[in-house]
């Protein structure tokens, strides 16, 4: 899964305060998520920079509902596929990918399940084309958010469009010839036309303003949901009695890029859609009926084509509230939203702690220091499990049949759970303290550390049900963090930091993967067990932590809120005074 994934709001408000004035009355501002960790200066422009954006309510719902539904789809069939990798496994290894890497004596043989095992070599070489294409999905999103915030979604989804088609095509011709080894490009393009797909399409979260939330977590599941496509084709791969060959899929898979190119310039926006607070903006420029005075009017001579024309002005200045408002809601609806955002923020228990800090200083907290680890050693483990599942259990088992079954388990956990934890994923960050949540994933952490290491045929399926919860949850929990503690402001090169570093230390995985089949002769426990101590010392630490500063934070806004009513009581006295004074000097002077 792509650290991109969220559920909660893509648009939301920072707290920032004057510069140099932190102890200052703060002051509010509506920012836009961006992933553009290249953005000049510490602080991201507000809401639609742009002037070329599009009205929504200038487009007819059912065009907009086709183009989210378009996304979606788009989403589900590319956005993460290459993390279908455990069920693609099997087939490449009964294909013979990389099985001239194993020695005479150690071919890949037949256990006591129905699936060939690979040999040593082999099995690290197959795990590597993994690791590469996971790396590159959350490494490309800096990329894929800079195409974003410079040249639209447009050119994000051509881009995707044009890797997926390469992408397939590379693959297809890999399992043709033999002598061409192009597997880990193919599976890089592949999922670099997964991140140009991915990251844009919350954008059409904006389509229907009332209901970006769902959107946004439609997208998120068809993510999730994308990692089904390699099981699919396992299936109907062993349904055709392995005749439907791996380079027959590929080549089929093109129309997926091809459809891609051809509903963007059928159907999608060539901009994108106004955000709520451009539209809110427009909205009360709507309401203004000063606007429907003009200076050329006293040019009409007479007053009866004048009150025509401005009557004309007000009917067309109604009609246009009347459009935003169906998209945006009503004044009630709207109050009811804002009061949604303000009980989310008083929930977290640290909102706004760090917004309107500088970037580069935020960086030099504990809070970036101790999310950074932590998320760096999570996305580390769980890459780790989804690449070596089968060898874990082969080995804690001791039965090739045994792990098969766990892993087949697995290939369906993954992206069902992913799609069903999607909706309580948002209900739990919306309503719940960061400093709760925190203590959630450590408890997750902590679960699946012990259950991995058990060699039981229960604690296999218990420690998928558990991952397969978890892994949606952190990479969500981290984006909604960021936004609490640092704010969108800083939002993408915050962000983009932890991405990045966090797809470089992956490639720590195949080190992972020549000690367990070198000196640990297999063993996976040692590795778990010390990524699980790691993980909890790290998630006790963020959890204190977070509780701790809290606490601070909540007292220096009471003490900040305090301060403030003095000083309006001072404010009201003296103008009491004032007024007192000035009608004594009126009575001396009568």
């Amino acid at each position: 899964m792509s650290l991109v994934q969220h559920v909660t709001a893509n648009q939301g408000i920072d707290r920032v305060p004057p510069d140099g004035e932190e102890d200052s009355a703060e002051d509010v501002l509506w920012r836009t998520l961006s992933y553009d960790a290249f953005r000049a200066g510490d602080r991201a422009a507000p809401a639609d920079p742009h002037e070329t954006n599009t009205a929504a309510y200038k487009v007819s719902a059912v065009k907009r509902a086709a183009q989210v539904a378009f996304a979606i789809v788009a989403c589900w069939f590319a956005a993460g596929i290459v993390y279908g990798f455990a069920s693609l496994k099997p087939v490449l290894i009964d294909e013979g990918v990389y099985d001239d890497l194993c020695p005479p004596d150690e071919k890949p043989g037949q256990g006591d399940g129905s699936e060939k095992v690979p040999c040593d070599a082999q099995d690290m070489r197959l795990n590597l084309f993994f690791i590469v294409a996971s790396i590159t999905t959350n490494a490309s999103s800096l990329v894929a958010g800079w195409v974003l915030d410079r040249y639209g979604r447009r050119l994000c989804y051509v881009i995707s469009g044009l890797f997926m088609i390469a992408g397939c095509l590379l693959m297809g011709l890999a399992f043709q010839i033999p002598e061409f080894d192009g597997y880990l490009v193919a599976n890089i393009l592949l999922s670099l036309g997964g991140t140009f797909v991915f990251v844009p399409s919350f954008q059409l979260a904006n389509a229907f303003p009332r209901y970006s939330g769902l959107i946004v977590a439609l997208v998120t599941g068809a993510f999730d949901g994308s990692a089904a496509i390699f099981l699919f084709y396992r299936l109907a791969w062993e349904a055709s009695g392995r005749t439907f060959t791996p380079s027959r899929f590929f080549f089929g898979y093109t129309i997926v890029g091809v459809l891609l190119l051809v509903g963007e310039f059928a159907l999608m926006p060539a901009h994108a859609y106004h955000s709520a607070p451009a539209l809110a903006r427009k909205l009360e420029k709507a309401q203004d009926a000063t606007r429907d005075l003009h200076d050329s009017d006293d040019e009409l001579e007479n007053p009866n084509e004048i009150r025509r024309v401005r009557s004309a002005r007000a009917q067309q200045r109604l009609a246009k509230v009347e459009q935003i408002e169906e998209l945006v809601g009503n004044e009630v609806q709207r109050e009811d939203r804002v009061q949604l955002e303000e009980e989310r923020q008083a929930a977290s228990g640290i909102w706004g702690v760090l917004h309107g800090v500088p970037a580069h200083r935020q960086m030099l907290t504990p809070w970036f220091f101790l999310l950074l680890l932590l998320t760096v050693l999570q996305m580390l483990r769980m890459n780790y499990f989804i690449a070596t599942i089968r060898a874990q259990y082969r080995y804690l088992l001791r039965s090739e049949k045994l792990a098969e079954d766990i892993n087949h388990f697995f290939d369906v956990a993954l992206p069902v759970g992913g799609v069903f934890a999607t909706p309580f994923i948002g209900l739990l960050l919306n309503n719940l303290s960061v400093a709760t949540a925190s203590g959630v994933l450590t408890l997750f952490i902590v679960a699946i550390g012990v259950l991995n290491c058990l060699p039981e045929v229960w604690a296999g399926y218990a420690t998928v049900v558990a991952f397969v919860l978890f892994r949606p949850l952190y990479y969500s929990a981290v984006s909604d963090f960021a936004t609490k503690i640092f704010g969108f402001a800083t939002f993408g090169r915050i962000y983009g930091t932890i991405t990045c570093l966090s797809g470089l230390v992956n490639f720590v995985q195949s080190g992972l993967d020549a000690l367990t089949h070198g000196p640990l002769d297999g063993n996976p426990t040692p590795v778990n067990a010390a990524m699980a101590v790691g993980g909890t010392i790290l998630g006790v630490a963020l959890t204190v932590y977070v509780v701790v500063q809290g606490r601070k934070f909540q007292r220096r806004l009471k003490q900040k809120e305090a301060a403030e009513r003095v000083q309006e009581r001072l404010g009201l006295i003296r103008e009491e005074r004032e007024a007192e004074e000035a009608q004594s000097d009126y009575g001396t002077m009568g």
